[in-house]
């Protein structure tokens, strides 16, 4: 088959739709079908020419606008991808089938050219968009158009593909369960293993990855280390990534002393591996109450399968996650709760055996291959029944 995947982030931008994605990318190119990427140019700090796909994976860039952060985030930047991408979509080879990744104006951009090309198309549903915006407090008509252009690029779709049950029953919730299929959550692990190189920052140090917004409510680690430190001077706290809450993190970090909070810009997956490995503990959270409690942080995977524990603030999937592996604290999310789940973190040793064992774990139970290739399945079921029907007609 050839298989178009549409998305504004891919490979080696780093997050979760990237190693998603690219894990798709791969197995479908191992089921030897040929794939072509349309998605965004990378930031100039990344070099996209170190990863390497199979021969027939072809990666189309275009340029988009970015934050200053250097991120797809905000309507002109994703404006800046829809709206070539209809020319993109509409005047290359035709596919057999389309894959595309939120957000809802791209889904709403694929369906439409998709519909105008008779080609079906699979959504990724790995979020619900609409209750994000609701959460960063965008105002209602702008959450109402969203929510409309979600629906819209979903109901359109021959398949949406979830990543948890939490989000199923979300598109439940909106209407959309006909043509939903759960296929799970994971991550790309092959850059996060226990073996390899570690940071050493000379201190015992916590490690935030990943994106940071509203939904997340990160701040509630910078807001608690200043109660950590009063126990533990010589600790540390680093961010590493991009987000909403960055600003209000460095207005944070510059009234405590210089180095007790580190921020710094999204890099490779290799380097983030390498703060892990050196971290007493990997940080992650989900506001309660945001509307998104059924959201789970896959930096947690990350973290585990390099043998680093988890403190998680919040409830949801994540709490269920620390419990089920018996690796980590799962706590409240307060200020009080989480500085004193910092502390203890510190007062612990972790033991060789304890990070070995959550490193299999990881590896056994949320490897990103297993999910790709159902993907993959799903999408060529899709394009098999829509060429049956087009035979009968």
């Amino acid at each position: 088959m050839r298989i178009t995947i549409v998305s504004r982030i891919f490979a080696p931008e780093p997050g979760a739709a990237s190693f998603r994605l690219g894990a798709l990318a791969r197995a479908c190119a191992e089921a030897e079908h040929s794939v072509c990427v349309l998605t965004s140019a990378p930031p100039s700090q990344l070099n996209a020419d170190l990863i390497e796909f199979p021969d027939n994976v072809q990666i189309k860039r275009a340029k988009v606008l970015r934050d200053r952060a250097g991120y797809v985030r905000g309507y002109a930047q994703y404006m800046s991808f829809d709206i070539p991408l209809m020319a993109r979509l509409l005047f290359a080879r035709r596919p057999d089938i389309v894959l595309a990744e939120p957000p809802p104006t791209t889904g709403a951009v694929v369906r439409l050219i998709c519909a105008m090309r008779r080609v079906p198309y699979v959504y990724y549903a790995a979020d619900i968009w609409s209750d994000a915006s609701q959460t960063a407090g965008a105002p209602s008509f702008v959450v109402k158009t969203v929510r409309w252009l979600e629906k819209f690029a979903m109901r359109g779709a021959q398949r949406v593909l979830s990543v948890s049950d939490g989000v199923s029953e979300r598109l439940r919730e909106l209407s959309v369960s006909r043509n939903v299929r759960t296929i799970g959550n994971g991550s790309d692990l092959a850059a996060f293993s226990l073996e390899g190189p570690a940071k050493n920052l000379r201190r015992p140090y916590f490690v935030y990855t990943g994106t940071a917004s509203e939904v997340h409510g990160a701040r509630i680690f910078a807001d608690a280390f200043a109660d950590v430190q009063r126990v533990r001077p010589d600790a540390a706290l680093v961010f590493v990534g991009q987000g909403s809450e960055f600003p209000v993190i460095k207005e944070i970090a510059a009234d405590l002393p210089e180095g007790s909070i580190s921020v710094f810009a999204r890099t490779t997956p290799s380097e983030v591996a390498r703060w892990l490995r050196g971290a007493a503990a990997a940080l992650a959270s989900v506001k309660p109450d945001s509307g998104y409690d059924f959201a789970f942080p896959t930096k947690m995977y990350a973290a585990t399968s390099c043998g680093t524990p988890v403190i998680y603030a919040g409830t949801g999937p994540g709490k269920a996650f620390i419990d089920t592996i018996g690796y980590g604290i799962a706590t409240d999310y307060d200020v009080e709760s989480v500085a004193t789940s910092m502390i203890s973190m510190l007062e612990r040793e972790q033991a060789s055996a304890d990070r070995e064992r959550a490193s299999a774990w990881a590896r056994e139970n949320v490897d990103i291959g297993a999910i790709a290739t159902s993907a993959c399945n799903i999408l060529e079921s899709v394009a098999s029944d829509h060429q049956k029907k087009l035979t009968k007609q």
